[in-house]
């Protein structure tokens, strides 16, 4: 059930689906959409039955981006209101203890291509493109979009399709490592779902922990990676559910884990 007014929000084995319903506009992001999302991140951590979250659009398309009609919603300025309402939403994402997997459909425009990036693995339809519409617009790249270009792709090439506004087809971010997987447009919830309620029977203590030492390597040196790997292995190596997967492991069973 949805208690939601611009998204649904679903759980289904483990897995949360926060869907932009608002076709009409290609779920382009409103206040309340905004309001929505933070809303849904906040659910989904504190939700011990889910494990992993599934980001995806309603309709022809992922998001066309910012819904432009509301002008700056009662902000002072464009600064005051990417801080305030998205900088949340997305770092919610980008922190969560929980996976969370984007499946992108039709286009995602703008502001949402940081909303899809943010997740930690992304599933793409053969058919969707990301439009990075900003310098076609006089813009610059908002919501941490210049991070996740830069990190896929280098200086010069995120540079390149910065600049020519560039809408990158599928086959184009798989090959550049933006996204995971490329799949039929008619499968990719079915595909999308299949593959959340597999990642979503494996360890949560490990999925998080794992993140964070991922995350470091974008950025620390090997040695203070070191040091982190190690020191998380610590809370890993010692959880319940490291120890009765070893014993699995000898049993020769599949592992059962539960979170702690």
């Amino acid at each position: 059930m949805s208690d939601y007014q611009t998204i649904s929000y679903t759980v289904h084995n483990r897995v949360a689906t926060i869907t932009l319903n608002n076709p009409k506009t290609m779920n382009a992001i409103s206040q309340q959409m905004r309001l929505d999302l933070l809303d849904a991140t906040k659910r989904v951590e504190a939700d011990n039955e889910v494990r992993i979250a599934v980001l995806t659009g309603a309709g022809r398309g992922f998001s066309s981006g910012t819904d432009l009609s509301e002008g700056l919603a009662g902000f002072d300025d464009i600064e005051q209101q990417i801080r305030e309402e998205y900088k949340p939403v997305l770092m919610a994402i980008e922190n969560s203890s929980k996976l969370y997997i984007s499946a992108i459909n039709g286009t995602s425009a703008g502001i949402s291509i940081a909303l899809a990036l943010a997740c930690n693995l992304t599933v793409m339809a053969d058919n969707a493109k990301l439009f990075l519409a900003f310098a076609g617009i006089g813009l610059v790249p908002d919501g941490g979009v210049s991070y996740y270009l830069v990190q896929a792709l280098g200086h010069k090439r995120a540079t390149q399709v910065f600049v020519e506004a560039e809408r990158l087809s599928a086959d184009y971010c798989l090959a550049n490592g933006l996204v995971n997987k490329v799949v039929a447009a008619d499968d990719l919830l079915s595909e999308t779902q299949t593959w959340a309620e597999s990642l979503a029977a494996g360890s949560p203590i490990a999925q998080a922990l794992g993140q964070q030492c991922l995350k470091a390597a974008l950025n620390d040196s090997v040695s203070e990676v070191i040091d982190l790997e190690a020191k998380l292995q610590i809370t890993a190596s010692t959880s319940e559910d490291s120890m009765n997967a070893a014993m699995a492991f000898f049993k020769k069973e599949k592992p059962v884990f539960i979170g702690r």
